[in-house]
């Protein structure tokens, strides 16, 4: 089977590109050039941005393709680039939205592909919302074989779930305090990306996935305060958790208000039934508290990576001081 990604260098994208090559798909990646991930032998490279018009039709000359994967579309133009540039050249098209899309906050749980797409508060999510639009659109006119993939909070190694990422883990292990939203017990889906790719690879080429949307996510289901103290623990730190509204924070710190009020600030957890009946026998497998030790051996591999970001280290100290106010 003959896959292109566009991207394929990504959280997400790096362990599918891997997968796919393990299970012998002939695999071609987009994209601008190198990348500091490490990928796996046999991925041919067409060098080219799919930003730019120009560039994207060079790189791929007359090629077809049975799959293509859109790894980096965000808005409604993005996928009516893709649809006049891949109309006629495959068997499947498949966008990766998120699971920030459904309605927030969900009015039931646990969330499934049939929960209302509606998200009032965050740009990013509605931009997703209208790229599914589109494409479920073309699919009704021109029978577009779309798939839609809804990932929730997917990581690897380098990726820390705490808003601040390395900042939080330095001021646990020099004992100040950190910031959580709420009272800390709101429900939250991490999952891993080797997890996600071993379920994503099987509905490429998959007949029945054509038209329709899945979330990929574990079925493992952590509070925020645990989350927290998951890392604290894997960074030979205690977690001194300190709770604030999330209106509050956001009144201090528009990007970390933006992502809790449209996502994080609720409770999100999913009903995986509708891949598992695609994908027999496959289950999300590494919990958190692996995927901590995971995380903190990377930061701790090179002192490079761990960097403290002023700015953000004080605006939790301001945090910490408002909530003391507040008793």
């Amino acid at each position: 089977m003959k896959v292109l990604f566009i991207g394929g260098t990504g959280i997400i994208s790096s362990a599918c590109s891997r997968v796919a090559v393990e299970a012998g798909l002939q695999l071609f990646h987009l994209r601008r050039g190198k990348t500091g991930r490490p990928l796996p032998l046999g991925i041919k490279l067409l060098e080219g941005d799919i930003r730019d018009p120009a560039s994207a039709r060079a790189a791929l000359g007359s090629q077809t393709f049975d799959v293509v994967v859109d790894f980096v579309a965000f808005s409604p133009e993005h996928i009516a680039f893709d649809l006049d540039l891949f109309r006629d050249r495959t068997g499947q098209y498949v966008f990766i939205s998120s699971a920030s899309a459904y309605q927030t906050p969900p009015r039931s749980l646990p969330v499934t592909e049939s929960t209302p797409l509606d998200n009032p508060f965050w740009e990013y999510s509605r931009n997703k919302i209208a790229c599914e639009e589109a494409l479920l659109a073309a699919y009704r006119r021109d029978r577009f074989p779309f798939t839609v993939v809804r990932p929730s909070h997917t990581y690897d190694r380098t990726l820390l779930p705490c808003h601040g990422g390395y900042t939080v883990v330095h001021r646990m292990r020099a004992g100040k305090p950190v910031v959580v939203h709420g009272d800390g017990t709101s429900l939250w889906t991490l999952t891993h990306h080797e997890d996600f790719a071993r379920a994503f690879v099987g509905l490429l080429g998959n007949d029945r996935a054509i038209g329709d949307t899945f979330h990929i996510t574990s079925d493992e289901w952590l509070s925020w305060n645990q989350i927290h103290s998951l890392v604290a623990k894997a960074a030979g730190a205690t977690a001194k958790l300190v709770h604030l509204p999330s209106e509050i924070i956001a009144k201090h710190d528009r990007e970390w208000g933006d992502s809790l009020l449209g996502d994080k600030a609720h409770s999100m957890i999913f009903d995986n039934s509708k891949v598992k009946r695609l994908i027999p026998g496959w289950e999300a497998e590494i919990p958190f508290s692996r995927g901590a030790g995971e995380i903190m051996a990377y930061y701790d591999a090179d002192p490079t990576r761990q960097v403290v970001d002023p700015a953000f280290d004080a605006t939790m100290d301001k945090l910490v001081e408002v909530a003391r106010r507040l008793g």
